[in-house]
């Protein structure tokens, strides 16, 4: 299978003149293409790994998928490299009954970046997506110390980081603050599919009274992936965009941003973050 670690010779230069040679350890990243009936639907860039939690969770980011039984089946197709070997970046999907079938003709064409979580949508019209959960103000109470402590409990838990220094990570936390699923890769984006996803094809939607944690900012996208999976509170240890604001209170979403510790920044629907 593809190689989440990749080891590369590198030469460090410093300013008091020494010049030295090493191998060093790289998240690795290639492509996946999402394939349906042997057509092409997309193809975007990832730390290779989880890729069936990746699909599942794309998939239901684009309004596709909401329940286990809308994935009858997923397998890799023949991918080969250069020198003849399986690459497993080819995923073929078979959907189920209730599922969304996507529409082929208006397919992403363009590869999706490991930065990009909506690029290759045609239209700004596609970009939001209506999720089949509703956030309830009652969903997701959360104690403030429990959200301090996240942070630093999913840096912990990061093996891949710790190792390439190169990867974002999302993990799902109960509002009592245990943590329940943990995925790296390149893309923050795809973190956060990989975390759905899991939870979809364990059956665990709607997450209700849960938590997503991310390593990085709060986007627009990460958003709007919370809300398709019915989390209540997203927060992130960076910063939030004007628009994730937006979306985040028009749909019920608590996001907390700048989250180092010791504080946070609650933008939307503070009531869910409950003081000792």
């Amino acid at each position: 299978m593809g190689r989440k670690i990749v080891r590369r010779r590198v030469v460090r230069a410093t300013r008091d003149g020494v010049v030295r040679a090493r191998e060093e350890k790289l998240a690795g990243e290639e492509p996946l293409e999402i394939r349906f009936g042997h057509t092409s639907f997309t193809t975007s860039m990832r730390t290779p790994g989880d890729d069936f939690d990746l699909v599942a969770g794309f998939l239901l980011a684009e309004g596709i998928v909401a329940k286990p039984e809308h994935l009858v089946a997923m397998r890799y197709c023949m991918g080969t490299d250069e020198e003849g070997n399986q690459t497993y970046n080819v995923i073929e999907v078979q959907l189920g009954f209730g599922a969304s079938a996507p529409d082929l003709t208006a397919a992403r064409n363009v590869v999706t970046s490991s930065a990009c979580g909506i690029c290759g949508t045609n239209s700004i019209d596609e970009v939001r997506k209506k999720s089949v959960f509703t956030l309830e103000p009652s969903m997701g109470r959360v104690e403030l110390d429990t959200l301090l402590d996240m942070p630093d409990t999913l840096r912990e838990s990061q093996q891949l980081f710790s190792t390439t220094g190169g990867v974002h990570a999302a993990g799902l936390f109960s509002t009592a603050g245990e943590l329940l699923i943990l995925r790296e890769d390149v893309g923050r984006h795809n973190a956060v599919d990989k975390v759905l996803g899991a939870a979809l094809r364990e059956g665990r939607l709607p997450l209700q009274d849960t938590v997503l944690q991310v390593s990085g900012r709060a986007s627009f996208e990460l958003v709007q992936k919370a809300a398709m999976a019915g989390i209540p509170v997203l927060t992130a240890v960076s910063a939030p965009s004007s628009l994730a604001v937006d979306l985040a209170d028009e749909t019920g979403l608590t996001l907390a941003a700048f989250s180092r510790g010791h504080s946070v920044n609650i933008y939307t629907h503070a009531d869910r973050v409950v003081s000792a």
